[in-house]
């Protein structure tokens, strides 16, 4: 067996794994999956007697349960760590909870071994009884609905590894079968207490469900949540502020033996206005702002009179897209999730083909993006090593309405004396537009597609929510029709394999064609086609196989197939744009990390 001695020895030892670079934080800013431009960015600060960071989110959390939360505006980050973590400047793999790790010869055992008198946040001990707990009775648990069940599915049959406890410091993870991935997931997957929690698994409520699902929620009293991040929940009014304050318990400390974190307290303000946020900026209440494209120029002129620095850290790790609801399933009812007639339209790929090449994503870059994005062509970003491009044979759609309409001509559908679009049935062709409220510059885009749309027949409504409400249409109720969107896992762009979430049939966030999910009563005439099996097989084996040509020959079909087939349509990825005050200390902004994933150790200088 190989034995890591430090962090660089570490990281050189599991080169093997080291496939990955990922965004800190998720949510999946957020899993999922889902969630596009949701880091928190700073306000006001105080001085370091007393400091304070004020984040902003744009919308309220739905729960402070972890395990079960998919919100992409969390504060999780913050509160829990993983056995391991990634530096946010490099992606590399460095110890957090866990201060070494173990591989066996034959990559299918793992031996974490925890650092010496870790405690959680109300001063209980933190042992591998909380990590053992945390995998096998909840990740593990068919009773608790958790997308992080997705990450340890290992194998074409989805196997799950098994975990036991060693000693009081030591835990060992076994594989079915060596999975290149594990390790970098391991680091996304936070430890929950064992002594907090144990008896809500166990537990059931009226109707058989465990006490967990509704334990931690919004409600909950904060001191009651427990946690072994650099901050633990020091209060929340519902729909105005988070309150964060400094864990006395957190195991890290500077050079000198300080105690990190620096600064004591964060607040998250709850404000939905962008427009509000960019007032408070500018007026010099806010220490920070997500800059977009509508926003730049003028931040950009008074950069040195208000004393802060715009980072600009590339193309955004986020797949911005518009795609259609490709589920034929029926509900426990026998009810179909989709008007048939309509569910007939965006099954046809003729159909999404030409609305691809109805869309105007030059203009959308140079109108709504103000020319700050890049034109996205690959369910990969330029910045992998496994993006495939057009020059290098990726199918791709440039904007011509006319060949739009032919394909739609040529499929059946027919154009009446006023130049409405009608399927071979006669129905006018007609849907809705779903978009998040919380983003402008999103809705901006949902308006330009639906104008576009407008020249080649159809009709488009708009249907903006608040982004909550959105989420449960696209991964609860499913009943919606066409999404403007956006996706992103953590430094998926770099490891594929993260993105199995929102490419697998069986994943939690495949929402263009949503399964089952484990907790719902089974769907009936669910349909999954032959190109999403064939991508099934496409991820297993490229999480399979070590070989780098061999991966990208593997993930370069996947990008095609996905150009060929269209479940969804990529748009404009934005530049990763953040303005942050020059009193803010030892920031290290990059586009993996963003500009506070070091937050235990920023400074606030006196102003």
């Amino acid at each position: 067996m190989l034995e890591s001695k430090n962090k660089n020895q570490d990281i050189h030892r599991f080169s093997i794994y080291r496939i990955v670079n990922f965004l800190a934080g998720v949510v999946f800013c957020c899993l999922l999956i889902l969630t596009s431009g949701c880091r928190p960015t700073l306000l006001n600060s105080q001085s370091n007697n007393n400091s304070k960071l004020v984040l902003v989110s744009p919308s309220p959390p739905t729960t402070f349960n972890y395990a079960i939360s998919r919100f992409p505006y969390s504060i999780f980050r913050y509160i829990y760590e993983g056995l391991i973590s990634e530096n946010g400047l490099t992606g590399e793999l460095e110890p957090a909870l866990a201060e070494s790790w173990i591989l066996s010869e034959d990559k299918k055992r793992i031996i974490f071994t925890l650092r010496s008198e870790l405690k959680w946040s109300d001063g209980e001990p933190l042992t591998a009884d909380d990590v053992v707990f945390t995998y096998q009775d909840i990740y593990l648990n068919q009773k608790i609905p958790t997308v992080y069940r997705d990450f340890l599915k290992i194998g074409s049959s989805g196997s799950f590894p098994s975990v036991k406890k060693i000693d009081k410091q030591r835990v060992e993870f076994i594989l079915p079968e060596p999975f290149a991935p594990f390790i970098r997931y391991i680091g996304r997957l936070k430890i929950l207490p064992d002594h907090a929690l144990r008896d809500t698994i166990f537990s059931t409520d009226t109707d058989g469900k465990p006490l967990f699902l509704s334990t931690w929620n919004t409600n909950t009293q904060p001191e009651k949540i427990i946690s072994n991040g650099a901050f633990r929940l020091k209060n929340y009014i519902p729909s105005q502020r988070i309150v964060l304050q400094k864990n006395p318990f957190y195991w890290r400390s500077d050079s000198v033996s300080n105690s990190l974190p620096y600064i004591d307290k964060i607040i998250i303000q709850i404000l939905q206005s962008t427009d509000n946020q960019l007032l408070r900026f500018r007026s010099g209440e806010l220490d920070s702002i997500g800059v977009n494209a509508e926003a730049f120029q003028l931040l950009k002129r008074e950069e040195k009179r208000g004393k802060y620095k715009i980072y600009n850290g590339g193309p955004q790790f986020v797949h911005k897209f518009v795609g259609f609801n490709l589920n034929q399933g029926r509900n426990s009812q026998g009810k179909p999730f989709l008007n048939p007639i309509k569910s007939r339209w965006f099954n046809n790929l003729a159909f999404r083909q030409a609305v691809a090449y109805a869309i105007n994503r030059q203009e959308i870059n140079n109108n709504i993006y103000r020319g700050l994005g890049k034109i996205q062509h690959s369910a990969l970003a330029v910045q992998s090593p496994y993006y495939l491009s057009p020059e290098a044979g990726l199918k791709v759609y440039d904007y011509n309405p006319e060949k739009a309409k032919k394909i739609l001509l040529d499929a059946g559908f027919q154009y009446n004396n006023t130049n409405e679009l009608l399927d071979e049935d006669g129905n006018r062709v007609e849907f809705t537009i779903l978009v998040k409220s919380e983003e402008k510059l999103r809705i901006d885009t949902a308006v330009q597609i639906k104008e576009y749309l407008s020249h080649i027949g159809i009709k488009a409504n708009l249907q903006v929510l608040n982004f909550n409400t959105v989420l449960q249409k696209l991964l609860s109720s499913r009943d919606w029709e066409c999404y403007v969107g956006a996706f992103g896992v953590s430094g998926a762009d770099l490891e594929p394999n993260l993105l199995s979430l929102f490419w697998l049939s069986n994943g939690s966030f495949h929402q263009f064609n949503l399964g089952s999910k484990p907790g719902e009563p089974r769907m009936k005439n669910w349909q999954v086609s032959d190109w999403e099996k064939e991508i099934d097989r496409l991820f297993i084996a490229g999480y399979q196989t070590v070989d780098e040509n061999k991966r990208r020959e593997i993930y370069g079909e996947f990008q095609q197939i996905v150009a060929e087939q269209l479940p969804v349509f990529f748009l404009v990825n934005p530049l990763s744009l953040q303005a942050v005050r020059n009193h803010i200390d030892n920031l290290k902004f990059s586009a993996i990390g963003g500009a506070f994933w070091n937050i235990d150790e920023l400074k606030i200088q006196e102003k």
